[in-house]
């Protein structure tokens, strides 16, 4: 009986290592994102001073660390980050736009995504995101 119990156990394991669920992206984050503009820092500088409202979708850490102002701190990977909450903040037809710690982080463009399928439809995708706006000397807190 132990023998077929080991033999399972390492199926589970091996399907959840090969699956790829059990860690998170690798690689650059996607260029794009349908339905969203993709915008780099001089783009996005402009449409912080014109009022859009900006999301960082990065770990509470990272949002310590420095972020732009006025943003909302609303993780991807947390229950937070869902159509009522966010609809509580910002209009569908506002300018919004999605960043995390440039194109190695996925978070912005898996927030970005979302922010599509909950009918916004002024969506920006800042890809090189927050490392870019520091960076570039743009203001932060």
């Amino acid at each position: 009986m132990s023998v077929i119990k080991t033999v399972i156990a390492s199926c589970l394991v091996s399907s959840v290592l090969l699956s790829g669920s059990a860690f998170a992206a690798k690689g650059p984050s996607v260029e794009s994102v349908d339905g969203a503009t993709t915008i780099g820092p001089d783009k996005a500088k402009e449409l912080w001073l014109k009022g859009a409202v900006f999301i960082d979708t990065r770990k509470t850490a990272d949002w310590d660390a420095g972020r732009i102002p006025g943003a909302l701190h609303i993780s991807i990977k947390k229950p937070e980050f869902n159509v009522n909450n966010i609809a509580s903040q910002v209009d569908k037809n506002h300018p919004v736009v999605s960043y995390c710690n440039a194109q190695l982080c996925h978070r912005a463009a898996n927030g970005a995504k979302k922010l599509v399928e909950f009918g916004y439809t002024d969506v920006y995708y800042f890809r090189l995101g927050f490392p870019s706006w520091k960076n570039a000397n743009y203001p932060y807190e």
